[in-house]
């Protein structure tokens, strides 16, 4: 029997818990209507502060290439119903895709990334939720909301955080409980049906207590026509919820965090035959509001809950012990029509397939994890940081093939334990030197066994990895004045060895060693015209050895994990705030990234169509044809990305104000795979959105929003063993907003 739930019943929760957060929030905000106004507005001459170190500290004495996103541009940026992709482009570097939609995201920090879309992949940019390291996809997907900033740490992380953390850091962080009370509400609705409310209160409940609801509802409208039975796709509703209750007495603070999620939709619509052979253009008579798909397995579900303990106490004259305890679990159902058309029409006819193919499945991720870790007072001319960390998943997931009766099931354990210290030396008023080392055993364990289709390997099978690294940091702050540092920096990471466990169609389970890279990075932060332009630039070189990729796709769509011999990547990375006056703000980023594999051996196999134009060298072998690598970019690696925002504000005499607020996100062409071919080459992207309004005196804000301005609509991934097959860009969303601090 076919897994797709009662949207019906789904769409009924959905609406009511939207329902109950809006009454919620838009009763407390009309009692308290004449309260203070929201918090201000970004400033070029407001010293940002980050936690990229684990503690406190100001941005620019911090000696990593490290990025926050906060306030306004956060706001305007998460107003439109999208889901944690929407980062992509905002900082430098960083790029976030997904061929699941709303349940799957991919990270690339400098281009080191993994476009391999099983469940079990691993990948090297570490998600840090609230402080707690996320590691299955499924886990990274929950909804921004409710946030006291994004930081993006670019480079290897490997000394502080969590796990598998070679290419950075994306870190999200919760507003927190207030002893006063306060809170906000935001709704925004538009075109396509869009609605995305969200919400939260906070305030103290006696006895060193306090507390800090927020919850999010966000859904669309199907909005995509599928012409081989008139129904509509690529809709959702998702919603989530959070609490906090804090505790502090004396010396002691403990924050408790539980959270969940519940999504109901379709799944990212794949569109066969979508590139004109020997282009890389759109084929003849495509329409993004129009597709043709001729399985009737197409469904997309997720729940999600999660809970994590902090606890810390401060040991007067020594230092803070902080404990965090946590675990995550999530189910996510999702079937869809993977050659993305009809067998009825040939490619590469728009639409156009060789052979039907429906596949789905299940998909179970819970994770434990457990830190200790203390933080020392300052001694002399040091301080530093030292602690423990465990971590334990289990993977449950099953491969479902509708058309051929395959159901192969898996289970993945792996767990993995770290020490860590760092050591932060004032050599003199002017230099600070600090050095980290950490040390990560992994292991990992996985059971495959079903029914497949074609096997290539009797089932069932059992794999295994394991493998440990010393990985560490070692950097330099100088202050060169009151208003400029430059800081260096040498970093290790280590990504753990992995397992690709796909045994349909003759595939059979790989592994791959442990991945490591070396970075080497220098910079300049600061201000100029008295705090008016406040810096931030960087430049770094990486060399990355035993590369981990997953060579996807050829003939039968086989998945074969392998190390290539070694990646390099090098560039240059600003971000610049300017508030020449203050009525107008001025933002910027911008980074070039240029990586290359380099591997003269390894050769992957192209396009199993034969369809697409490869770019690269190639040879025949069995029938199939292999792509060298060498030389190559690395895939969803852009050279440029850049984001660009203004907001002017004009006041008025009775302390209202009119606002308006643009912002504009490049990325350069990307590379597909990891094979070079004209059809997988996505072209260059632009995003604009705008963004207007009115804030009473009372602090209530009424706007217009816009956001893919340009209707832009490209290529942003594909999947490349039956024909010319992409997902693509959001279409353009507009709408109208409220939104209330009080």
């Amino acid at each position: 029997m076919h897994p797709i739930r009662s949207r019906t019943a789904r769409r009924f929760s959905a609406r009511l818990g939207g329902v109950s957060l809006l009454a919620l929030t838009a009763l407390v905000g009309t009692a308290h209507a004449e309260d203070t106004s929201p918090k201000a507005e970004d400033s070029a001459t407001t010293e940002v502060v980050v936690t990229a170190s684990r503690r406190l500290e100001k941005a620019r004495d911090v000696p990593v290439a490290v990025s926050s996103l906060a306030g306004t541009k956060l706001d305007v940026i998460n107003s439109s119903g999208l889901d944690i992709r929407v980062l992509a482009s905002r900082t430098p570097s960083l790029n976030v895709e997904s061929s699941f939609g709303r349940t799957f995201p991919r990270f690339y920090i400098r281009g080191l990334g993994n476009t391999d879309f099983d469940p079990n992949a691993s990948q090297p940019v570490s998600v840090v939720y609230d402080d707690v390291a996320l590691e299955n996809p499924m886990l990274k997907s929950f909804p921004i909301f409710d946030l006291a900033a994004v930081e993006v740490l670019r480079g290897p992380q490997g000394t502080l955080f969590g796990r598998n953390t070679p290419s950075g850091v994306v870190k999200l962080s919760s507003a927190k409980p207030s002893e006063v009370f306060g809170g906000y509400y935001s709704v925004a609705a538009g075109n396509l049906g869009t609605v995305n409310a969200e919400g939260a209160v906070t305030g103290g409940l006696g006895n060193g207590f306090s507390g800090r609801l927020s919850g999010i509802v966000q859904r669309r409208d199907d909005w995509v026509t599928n012409l081989a039975n008139g129904k509509k796709l690529e809709g959702y509703e998702d919603i989530a919820l959070r609490g906090q209750l804090r505790y502090t007495s004396g010396n002691f603070e403990a924050l408790l965090n539980v959270h969940g999620r519940t999504l109901d939709g379709t799944p990212r619509l794949f569109r066969a035959s979508a590139i004109k052979p020997g282009t890389n253009d759109f084929n003849t008579g495509f329409d993004v509001e129009k597709i043709r798909l001729d399985s009737p397995f197409i469904s997309q579900s997720l729940d999600a809950f999660g809970t994590n303990l902090q606890l810390s106490y401060t040991f007067d004259g020594m230092g803070t012990l902080h404990s965090i305890t946590a675990y995550e679990r999530a189910k996510t159902e999702s079937s869809g029509d993977i050659d993305g058309g009809v067998s009825t029409i040939v490619a590469p006819t728009l639409y156009g397939t060789f052979f039907p193919v429906a596949t789905g499945g299940t998909t179970e991720p819970e994770e434990f994890s457990q830190e200790l870790r203390f933080e020392t007072e300052q001694f002399g001319h040091w301080r530093g940081q030292f602690g423990l960390y465990y971590f334990d998943q289990v993977l449950k997931y099953n491969e479902l093939d509708y058309l051929n009766n395959g159901d192969v099931r898996h289970k993945n354990h792996g767990t993995s334990f770290a020490v860590f210290g760092s050591a932060e030396y004032k050599a003199t008023e002017a230099l600070t030197l600090r050095a980290g080392l950490r040390y990560t055993s992994d292991e990992k364990k996985d059971i495959v066994w079903g029914r497949a289709v074609f096997p290539g390997k009797a089932l069932p099978v059992t794999t295994k990895v394991d493998g440990d690294n010393v990985s560490g940091d070692l950097s330099a702050t100088y202050v060169i004045s009151p208003t400029l540092n430059w800081y260096a920096r040498f970093a290790t990471g280590y990504l753990a060895p992995a397992i690709q466990d796909r045994v349909n169609f003759g595939g059979v389970p790989t592994t791959a060693g442990e991945q490591t890279t070396t970075s080497y990075e220098t910079g300049f932060k600061g201000y100029a015209f008295d705090k008016v332009l406040r810096y931030d630039i960087a430049l770094y070189y990486f060399k990355t050895k035993d590369l981990q990729i997953t060579a996807v796709g050829g003939a039968v769509n086989s998945a074969k994990l392998i190390n290539a011999k070694e990646a390099i990547g090098r560039g240059i990375e600003a971000d610049l705030s300017f508030k020449p006056t203050d009525n107008l703000l001025l933002t910027a980023s911008a980074s070039y990234n240029g990586t290359e594999i380099q591997d003269p051996v390894t050769a992957v196999a192209t396009c199993g169509s034969g369809l697409c134009t490869p770019l690269d060298r190639t040879y025949v072998s069995g029938g199939t044809r292999f792509a060298y690598i060498d030389g190559n970019p690395l895939p969803q690696a852009p050279e440029w990305v850049a984001n660009l925002t203004a907001q002017y504000v004009w006041p008025m005499g009775d302390g209202s104000r009119f606002f308006v607020y643009g912002d504009v996100a490049y990325r350069s062409e990307i590379n597909f795979f990891l094979y070079e071919a004209t059809e997988f080459t996505g072209k260059s992207f632009t995003q604009t959105g705008l963004r207007g309004g009115y804030v009473t005196k009372g602090g209530l804000e009424i706007a217009a929003y816009v956001r893919n301005l340009e209707d832009n609509i490209v290529a942003e991934s594909g999947i490349d063993f039956n024909n010319l097959t992409v997902m693509v860009s959001e279409p353009r969303t507009y709408g109208l907003s409220l939104k209330k601090a009080f």
